[in-house]
């Protein structure tokens, strides 16, 4: 090490170091000539030895010098106390930049392979965060768009800075803990966004349901009840009706496919013995000219409202007006008594949600996921499964756990439940749940409850 420092100053090239490494230890040494052995050059030759070898090089003070040893008696004093540090900086950069010299292959590669996985979740982790909070500031910064785009530029800077810190070859920490702090601040600006219930709510969202249980008399207030001859040419009816849960005889599963056959929205309808139909979606809280967005639900653009509605309206709206596709499956395995504790639930959700306004998630707080957490209340057993995420798949995870007719194959469950023309035929008919029922499995003939 000491024939190093000294041939960098005196611009020989020991042991047959390049001229690389001589510049990278350069600005260590002291403008000074150094005082070295007289056996400068066997000391050369020795210490390089050993350092290609492996071997380590230890560092002493003593009286004010600093000597470099190998552990065999060769050495290298410098009786410039000022260099002390400069010099011990060096011989741990030297370390670093010759690892494989100083410590066995086998150690530096599994350091390297360590770095880089490190810099890589590292990357993925900022990246993650950056992503989320420039999706966050676009859906939820006030303003209007040059607002939120001024926003989201700023918010770029310090991304960019700890994407370049993650794999940097010292890590740039003072950028990370920019990034880092500027992300405390991004989440604590998410937590004061809040639901609300005073906004300039869509015509078909703009009444909240009102439910409530007397005995077993259901009271409802503000049941959609709409007439509708396209999207914007409708008449607005909401009605305050009132239910037997001692009439209940049947619950209905209907999706509404309405982008690619994986994803559809979840309704589901109760059916009573005098041949009402009254069904419960829960659906997003629209604002007036608002259009429903799959990325935006993840960033609380939306507040859920749970609608109750009759049949024809909200079955109606979906196939002739918006032109999506509705199939119609009858559950199976319910008895009545949970047919109606299915029904209290929702009264349940309803009431829950008129106290407390809640926001609309994609994923976790959705039309299907209600649908499965009310029933797993009733059927402990629900497992599990991907296809409760992607709704599209709903009836073919019902008819796998039996909840659909039994004996019938899917393909045919499928196959005979798609009402979408059956309801375009109907029209305003009063017996529109009947026409829509007939020829579906497990359904009796005529298409009564």
């Amino acid at each position: 090490m000491a024939g190093f420092f000294v041939s960098a100053v005196h611009g020989g090239n020991p042991a047959g170091i390049g001229e690389r490494w001589q510049n990278r230890f350069r600005r260590f040494l002291p403008p000074f000539p150094i005082e070295a052995p007289a056996r400068m050059s066997v000391c050369k030759r020795m210490c390089f030895t050993r350092l290609l070898s492996g071997r380590t090089l230890s560092l002493r003070r003593r009286k004010g010098t600093t000597e470099w040893s190998d552990g065999d008696g060769g050495g290298w004093r410098c009786n410039e106390p000022a260099w002390k540090q400069r010099l011990a900086g060096a011989a741990r950069a030297g370390r670093r930049e010759t690892g494989a010299r100083l410590i066995t292959d086998e150690q530096g590669a599994l350091r390297r392979v360590l770095r880089g996985i490190g810099g890589a979740v590292l990357m993925l982790a900022c990246l993650t965060m950056g992503v989320w909070g420039g999706l966050a500031l676009w859906f939820q910064f006030p303003g209007n768009t040059v607002a939120r785009v001024v926003a989201i530029l700023a918010w770029c800077v310090p991304c960019v800075w700890a994407l370049r810190a993650s794999f940097a070859r010292r890590r740039r920490w003072h950028s990370l803990a920019v990034f880092a702090v500027g992300f405390v601040l991004l989440l604590g600006w998410w937590a004061t966004i809040q639901p609300r219930q005073d906004r300039q709510w869509a015509d078909d969202v703009a009444q909240p349901l009102h439910a409530r249980i007397d005995g077993d008399r259901l009271l409802l207030d503000n049941v959609r009840d709409f007439h509708w001859r396209g999207e914007d040419d409708y008449d607005v009816r909401w009605e305050r009706r009132e239910y037997d849960l001692s009439q209940v005889r049947s619950v209905d599963l209907l999706l509404s496919y309405w982008m690619g056959p994986a994803i559809a929205h979840t309704l589901v309808s109760f059916g009573f013995a005098d041949g009402r139909q009254l069904v419960f979606s829960l659906e997003i809280r629209k604002e007036r000219g608002e259009s429903f967005s799959a990325l935006g639900g993840f960033f609380r653009r939306f507040e859920a409202v749970l609608v109750a509605a009759d049949e024809r309206d909200i079955v109606q709206v979906r196939t002739s007006v918006r032109g999506e596709d509705v199939y119609l499956y009858r559950l199976h395995g319910l008895d009545q008594d949970e047919m109606r504790q299915l029904l209290r639930y929702y009264v349940a959700q309803a009431q829950a949600l008129e106290r407390a306004p809640a926001f609309y998630n994609t994923l976790t707080s959705n039309c299907t996921t209600i649908v499965y957490e009310l029933m797993h209340r009733i059927v402990p057993t629900l497992p599990l499964d991907h296809r409760l995420l992607l709704s599209g798949y709903l009836a073919e995870y019902a008819a796998d756990v039996g909840g659909l007719a039994p004996g019938v194959p899917y393909a045919e469950l499928r196959e005979r439940g798609r009402i979408t023309l059956r309801a375009r035929e109907a029209g305003d008919t009063a017996d529109f749940s009947r026409r829509i029922r007939e020829g579906v499995p497990g359904i009796p003939e005529g298409g009564a409850p």
